[in-house]
């Protein structure tokens, strides 16, 4: 990109915008979301009793008005979320971000140059999370077919830079300084709320953010945040949570279960938008999931939970869900485990045993999320290898097609090159087609085979030897002049082990006596 075609977004002129919007939009939120989920409530009550396409209209209509204010009260107040400030590696939240876009790796690379990967910033590791998650989005979204996403990461002076540039469509020079502001997006489907986000984020974080752009060459952010940023938090989170003395730690978990939900959506940012997905390509629930693994773990159902792991293994694997997302949604119940462990032995009072007892049981956590994880991954990959292998029979035995034409007669068509590899597969197949079928003559057209390796003629003369052993007359048709110069270089009797016709008509002519 050229120089000449940078251009800067100024921090203090967005941040005069999104303080504006902000005053509005907490009031716009808190007034007109409640009675648009009222009347969304009502609409639903209504499609149960008449069959309308218009209600299911207006349905999507309300859905798409409730996020567009969820997203405004989320930049209202970008401090919503009760999350603890805590010290974050970002070269490896990127690692993880190049993971959870697998299904767009066919036609994007990602090309990685990370130094300095030591270096951490002090922050909110789920808001910065999410907002390297939306200008991943972004970069894939704008590139229409194939391209490539290059990233960086290094420290200059005090602060961690990270650089995100795309190879898509670019962004018009006087719409750059426009980049961040509230609804103001660059696509035909979008809010521009994502951007809002990452801006809004970066600045609470004391950073800066640079767009570069050009038309038709891509589109480049760069990312500067202080690194170990001397900001407020101390990193542990106390909780507000119910706690009813003489409580076990189930029971507080079961009386806490609605604060377990949101500190575990809070946790996992990017698996929050993918609940609703997951559940309808794999029936998957992940909440409920997240409730029943925690039951195992703080009860101490080891064999349960092993079952309930590969259970879980089979389904990610049977319907090809991210394992990223997988990844990701188990760590943050690890998490939200230590949390809420913590506010319990916090508000149980402790005692001189108590500290004992703490690392005892966060130890246990640790050990059965960890064999958690250890049998999903077992049967997620032993289901994908099971998928492998009976693929790779299907692609084998279409390779090798056996058709017959008479009780005794069979034909088997080949096509493509054949190497040592198929020859192996060819002699399984039909060695055991003809002694299971007694076949007494066996036609190979190899009028479509392009090339055959000279290990695979060797093979292939071993096989119709096989054959005349077993009784059954091989024929060959379709003989390509380059594979006849092959058989003669190699100096192959051939006159004795089958009998070969000019095309598969004529063999055909022969064996239906026409």
């Amino acid at each position: 990109m050229k120089d000449a075609k940078n251009d800067y977004v100024n921090n203090e002129f967005h941040l005069s915008q999104l303080a504006s919007v902000g005053q509005i939009a907490a009031g716009i939120a808190h007034e007109v979301k409640n009675p648009l989920t009222a009347v969304k409530g009502f609409l639903q009550l209504l499609k149960e009793n008449h069959v309308d396409e218009y209600v299911d209209i207006a349905q999507a209509e309300l859905n798409n008005a409730i996020s567009t204010l969820e997203n405004l009260l989320h930049v209202s107040k970008p401090d919503l979320e009760d999350e603890p400030f805590q010290s974050v590696s970002m070269s490896a939240e990127l690692e993880l971000m190049s993971h959870l876009f697998q299904d767009q790796m066919y036609r994007v690379q990602i090309i990685k140059n990370f130094t300095d990967t030591d270096a951490k910033v002090f922050g909110k590791r789920n808001q910065l999370k999410k907002a390297l998650f939306n200008l991943f989005k972004n970069a894939f979204e704008a590139i229409p077919d194939k391209g490539t996403i290059k990233v960086e990461h290094y420290v200059q002076d005090q602060y961690i830079v990270i650089s995100i540039e795309d190879t898509g469509v670019g962004i018009p020079q006087e719409k750059v300084k426009m980049l961040g502001t509230p609804f103001f997006t660059t696509k035909i489907q979008g809010t521009g709320m994502g951007l809002t986000q990452v801006f809004s984020v970066i600045y609470q974080h004391a950073g800066n953010i640079h767009v570069q752009s050009e038309e038709n060459v891509g589109t480049k952010f760069v990312i500067m945040l202080p690194k170990e940023a001397e900001l407020a938090g101390t990193g542990v989170n106390e909780l507000a949570l119910s706690y009813t003395e003489g409580q076990q730690l189930k029971e507080f978990f079961w009386e806490n279960k609605n604060d377990f939900e949101k500190a575990l959506l809070a946790h996992a940012v990017n698996v929050e938008g993918k609940i609703e997905e997951i559940q309808n390509v794999g029936n998957i629930d992940l909440l409920a999931n997240a409730h029943r693994l925690v039951l195992y773990i703080v009860e101490g159902r080891e064999h349960e939970m092993i079952s309930f792991a590969r259970a879980e293994g089979i389904a990610w694997a049977k319907y090809s869900l991210t394992i990223a997302f997988k990844l990701e949604w188990v760590q943050a119940i690890r998490r939200v485990l230590w949390d809420f462990l913590y506010n319990f032995d916090r508000l149980c009072g402790r005692t001189e045993d108590s500290f004992e007892r703490f690392y005892v049981q966060e130890k246990k956590i640790n050990q059965l999320v960890d064999q958690f994880l250890t049998y999903f991954f077992i049967s997620y990959t032993e289901y994908k290898d099971l998928v492998l292998q009976k693929q790779r029979e299907l692609v084998e035995d279409l390779s090798v097609p056996i058709i017959p034409l008479t009780g005794t007669t069979c034909i088997v068509p080949l096509i493509g090159n054949i190497d040592a590899y198929r020859a192996n597969t060819i002699e399984d197949k039909v060695i055991t087609h003809v002694g299971t079928l007694r076949i007494e003559n066996l036609i190979f057209d190899l009028s479509s085979v392009a090339e055959i390796e000279n290990e695979a003629i060797l093979h292939f003369m071993r096989i119709l030897d096989g054959l005349n052993m077993m009784g059954c007359k091989p024929v060959l048709t379709g003989l390509r002049p380059e594979v006849v110069k092959q058989v003669i270089r190699l100096n192959l009797p051939f006159d004795k082990k089958a009998d070969a016709k000019g095309s598969l008509q004529q063999a055909l002519a022969e064996f239906l006596g026409r």
